[in-house]
Formats: C-alpha cells, sequence, structure tokens
C-alpha cells in the first residue's frame, strides 16, 4: 500500500469478534451516535479518490453517462486493488470550496448513477469484483435531478446490483444515507468504519420531521433513535463487520485507515470469488431478503420505544 501525504504509517487494529472491531482506548467511553456522525463529517476525513490513491493504482476513471453529464459527486472507474482487477464506485465529496460545489457536496446526480451502471456493466461483463465506496447525504434533490429521472436511476442501480454475479463488497467510509447510499450498496458483503453512520435520513432531517424543531438536543435524540451507528447497525444485522479507525478517527491518520480497510477488503474478495457467479447472486438475494429478522426474532433493541 501507498503511504499518504502526511507520512502516517500504517499500523494493524485488533479484532474483538462477532464481526466488530474498535480502536476505543481501554477504560474510554463509548461515542454516542451524534458524536460518530459528527466524526463522519469531519472535513478531512478520507473520501473515495483518497482510498483509491492508497489502495489501487493504475485507477481509470470514467466519466460521462453518455446521456447527459458527468457528475463529480460519483467517482468511478477500473483499478488494480492488489494484484485483482476491480471496478470500483465511490462518492466524493470535495474538500475546498470550489470543489465541493463542483462535486455538489457528495449528493450525486441522475447521470452520476448512470455512470455507475456503466461500471457495473463493465464489471458483468469482464468478471470483476466490485467495490464500492459510500459517504453522501443523500441523492440530489432538486426539480432538474428529479426531472432527468433520479428515482429510475438510482432504481435500475438496485436492480444492477441485485443481479450481478460478481463479488461486491461495499464500505461506508463517512455519512451513508438513504437511497443515495444504497444504490452504492447492494453488495454481497458490507463493511463499515468505526465512526461512519448509515440511516435513511440525516438527524436534523429527522428532527425536523419528528419534532418541527432543530436544536444540538433534538439531533442527538434523532441520532439515537436511528440507530445509525456502526455497532447498532451490526447488531441488528444490516452490515457485515466493523473496521477499525485510528484513534480520533480515519482523518487523523488516513493511511492507517486505508490499510485497515485494505485488509478487510482483501479478505472478503479473497472468500467470494472462490463461490460460483450463481451462488454469488442466491446469496446477496438471501442477505436483503433477512434485514429485519434480527429486530423481528431478537426483541426490540435497546432504548425502542415500547407500545
Amino acid at each position: 500500500m501507498k503511504g499518504n501525504h502526511n507520512g502516517h504509517k500504517a499500523r494493524g487494529g485488533k479484532n474483538r469478534g462477532n464481526g466488530a472491531a474498535t480502536t476505543d482506548l481501554p477504560g474510554a467511553e463509548p461515542r454516542s451516535a451524534i458524536e460518530r456522525v459528527r466524526l463522519a463529517r469531519h472535513a478531512n476525513r478520507p473520501q473515495t479518490l483518497d482510498y483509491i490513491e492508497l489502495l489501487m493504482r493504475d485507477f481509470i476513471e470514467i466519466h460521462g453517462d453518455r446521456r447527459y453529464a458527468d457528475d463529480g459527486a460519483i467517482v468511478a472507474g477500473l483499478a488494480y486493488f492488489g494484484h485483482r482487477a476491480v471496478a470500483v464506485v465511490g462518492h466524493q465529496r470535495g474538500r475546498s470550496t470550489t470543489e465541493r460545489i463542483r462535486r455538489n457536496f457528495g449528493k450525486p446526480h441522475p447521470e452520476g448513477y448512470r455512470k455507475a451502471t456503466r461500471v457495473y456493466d463493465l464489471a458483468e461483463r469482464f468478471g470483476l469484483p466490485i467495490i464500492t465506496l459510500i459517504d453522501t447525504q443523500g441523492a440530489e434533490s432538486g426539480v432538474g435531478a428529479e426531472e432527468r429521472g433520479q428515482t429510475e436511476a438510482i432504481a435500475h442501480n438496485l436492480e444492477l446490483m441485485a443481479r450481478a454475479t460478481v463479488p461486491i463488497v461495499a464500505c461506508v467510509v463517512g455519512e451513508g444515507g438513504s437511497g443515495g447510499a444504497l444504490a452504492l450498496g447492494v453488495a454481497n458483503v458490507v463493511l463499515m468504519q468505526e465512526n461512519a453512520c448509515y440511516s435513511v435520513i440525516t438527524p436534523e432531517g429527522c428532527a425536523a420531521i419528528l419534532w418541527r424543531a432543530g436544536g444540538e438536543e433534538n439531533v442527538a435524540a434523532a441520532a439515537s433513535a436511528l440507530k445509525l451507528s456502526a455497532p447498532d447497525l451490526l447488531e441488528l444485522g444490516l452490515i457485515d463487520e466493523i473496521i477499525p479507525e485510528p484513534a480520533g478517527g480515519a482523518h487523523t491518520a488516513p493511511a492507517e485507515a486505508a490499510h485497515l480497510i485494505g485488509a478487510s477488503l482483501a479478505r472478503h474478495l479473497e472468500r467470494l470469488v472462490k463461490l460460483k457467479p450463481q451462488e454469488l447472486r442466491r446469496a446477496r438475494e438471501r442477505k436483503f431478503a433477512a434485514m429485519g429478522s434480527a429486530y423481528l426474532t431478537r426483541g426490540r433493541v435497546a432504548n425502542d420505544p415500547i407500545d
């Protein structure tokens, strides 16, 4: 793996079993849901292009959807991960004001999802494993996006990923929000960084709907109720593994964070590539059909209201 420009050295983390791993210091208080949301949104948190640079080589980026335009909120292309050729798709938020505007703050338009479709098709055609990196508050919801078929573009991505006969590994590396994230998340294995979050709506949006008011207290309560943190989602069976982060968050040591992601990706891909195409598809279908069963069979999760 390449080093990063900050000169950080990659080092491993400890896995505590049951798919969960953490880098919390001994005796440290577990982070609250809203604290994890803030870390997931940290301005210096590594993004898709950072991880591609640190983990992959010979990346060939694909631009445009062959219908309307190129969308900078989605990065997609082909690369080598180790000695294995892969297709990679991920959200890119940008950092400077200019880049964030150009990338629409990581909120993809329909053309972004159609660009992802091109790469999914290529992966299926040439038998390439797919790696997706999820980091968006949600898809663009403006009038223009709706006019150009936002819901259809997302639905087509969901269909292609569900039907794919190649291995798919998704990793939530920041903030995964709503269908804009799920369009990259129908995978055989869903990984999640320790301080990432994954939910149907942002805590702010949830608070505005439930209480018609924002404010730190309401937003924190919404974040907790949404069960959007990695430990909650692992318990509910919605993700398969928590990837630990460097102390303080992925932004404190990007190379180390990339190393931990890379080790997990390599381990799961090594197992998945041994499965037959139809086995991969059936396993993915069963995985998503079973979501929610943990809630029904194990009873309500902690802090759930009782009817």
